[in-house]
């Protein structure tokens, strides 16, 4: 078992990721991802020169955290959307996840992976799809077959994260509340956001 080291930019926030045998690795590239940049402030760190933000699917049984969990917040686009974590010593992104202990996945922004300079290629292979393109700030090539089988090998993590007895999840508490409280987004915060 392959343990890789995730913190925030200040070292507040430690912990490891066990390496899985299976997770995806996308590039995103829509709206709320860059959104959810702009209101960390650190677009230029987290989107590439097109908008997309780099992100590995794993379960969340798959991560710990050592130290830090105090500085973990959360914030919400809207009142239903994903639940975005950062650490907020350092505005860092840390992941996506829902609010959902059925659906177990943790989406893992490339900023919080990238240790010692090592790149995502090395740590776990290269991109398998680029995904919302349509919102891209500049032309990116569909690749939707690409997405669709991403998506379909991915989705053979969830059975094995949901059934059974609870695996922890670094994310939620046991009966799935969110170990700190979201902060929602006003309509016009959002929409300041989209459109900056």
């Amino acid at each position: 078992m392959t343990l890789l080291p995730v913190q925030c930019r200040c070292g507040t926030v430690k912990g490891t990721v066990r390496r899985p045998r299976r997770f995806t690795r996308c590039v995103c590239y829509c709206k709320d991802c860059r959104a959810f940049a702009r209101f960390l402030g650190r677009t230029g760190e987290i989107m590439d020169e097109k908008g997309g933000t780099d992100v590995v699917q794993i379960v969340p049984a798959d991560i710990t955290f050592s130290q830090g969990r105090e500085a973990l917040a959360c914030l919400r686009l809207t009142r239903r959307g994903m639940l975005r974590w950062y650490a907020s010593c350092c505005n860092t992104p840390i992941g996506n996840t829902v609010g959902n202990t059925k659906i177990s996945f943790v989406g893992l922004i490339h900023t919080c992976l990238q240790i010692g300079g090592a790149s995502l290629d090395q740590l776990f292979g290269p991109v398998d799809a680029r995904v919302n393109t349509g919102s891209a700030l500049a032309p990116v090539e569909p690749e939707r077959l690409k997405a669709l089988w991403a998506t379909l090998r991915f989705m053979t993590l969830l059975p094995r994260a949901r059934f059974g007895s609870r695996p922890p999840n670094a994310f939620l508490s046991a009966d799935g509340a969110p170990l700190a409280a979201p902060r929602v987004l006003t309509a016009s915060e959002l929409a300041g956001l989209r459109s900056a």
